[in-house]
């Protein structure tokens, strides 16, 4: 009897933490799916093996379809913009903006090209649960754990089980703070292969903002030198 009560409790929770779970996903997608254009302050972490390597702050905006504009205002102004087809980096101190075509990104998979396109969390992540690495700074937020679609899928299927915590280990992880109530973003771990940790931090979401759509195009500034190539470490992280 103690057993079949254990084995229904066990049932009981987990459709429970399933039901929650699709309950911070709509919200989340549904947060974000209407709007054509976002605007919100970022601030952005970059740390090698969990050494702090830069930190940079300033607003960002997302538009519908494949566009983002990132104005970095400190500690240095630079700007990261994809206008659906070319990826541009711009350093306004080094008169120099580096060029690769959007469809040539080393990272399609990254979760905030949601925030450009279909907001669709299945598109990205081939499987979603609460994290238990890594808990959320707020008792109000939700920390999601999002396996990228195809990141080591093998291994996942031959052994199904602590899923997250062989993948963190590998270095292939994102994780997603939702505020429950809201579903606002506030935070995004992308944790990539080689120790490298990228933190998005976000506030102040506008839906819609009275914005020009030259804003995300790039027109290159007289005497300023393109570069064609790769973008510099940390910037493949953002590309949609």
């Amino acid at each position: 009897m103690a057993r079949r009560l254990s084995c229904f409790y066990f049932l009981l929770a987990t459709a429970i933490s399933a039901s929650e779970l699709k309950a911070v996903i709509t919200r989340l997608e549904a947060k974000y799916r209407s709007p054509h254009t976002l605007q919100a302050a970022f601030l952005e972490r970059y740390t090698e093996n969990g050494r702090p390597v830069r930190v940079e702050a300033g607003t960002v905006y997302f538009r519908r379809p494949g566009k983002m504009r990132w104005e970095y205002e400190s500690p240095e102004k630079n700007l990261f913009l994809v206008d659906g087809k070319t990826a541009w980096f711009y350093v306004p101190a080094d008169h120099t903006v580096t060029r690769v075509p959007a469809k040539e990104s080393s990272d399609w998979r990254t979760p905030l090209a949601l925030l450009a396109g279909e907001m669709k969390i299945s598109r990205v992540c081939g499987d979603v649960r609460f994290a238990e690495r890594e808990a959320p700074e707020s008792s109000s937020n939700a920390m999601l754990y999002c396996q990228l679609r195809g990141a080591d899928s093998k291994r996942s299927a031959r052994d199904p089980s602590n899923r997250e915590q062989k993948l963190s280990e590998a270095g292939e992880a994102v994780y997603f703070e939702v505020v429950r109530a809201s579903g606002d973003l506030s935070r995004v771990l992308v944790k990539d292969a080689g120790g490298v940790t990228i933190e998005f931090r976000f506030s102040n979401w506008l839906s819609d903002p009275p914005v020009n759509d030259s804003l995300f195009r790039f027109a290159v500034p007289p005497g300023v030198a393109i570069v064609n190539g790769e973008l510099p470490p940390g910037q493949n992280a953002v590309k949609p």
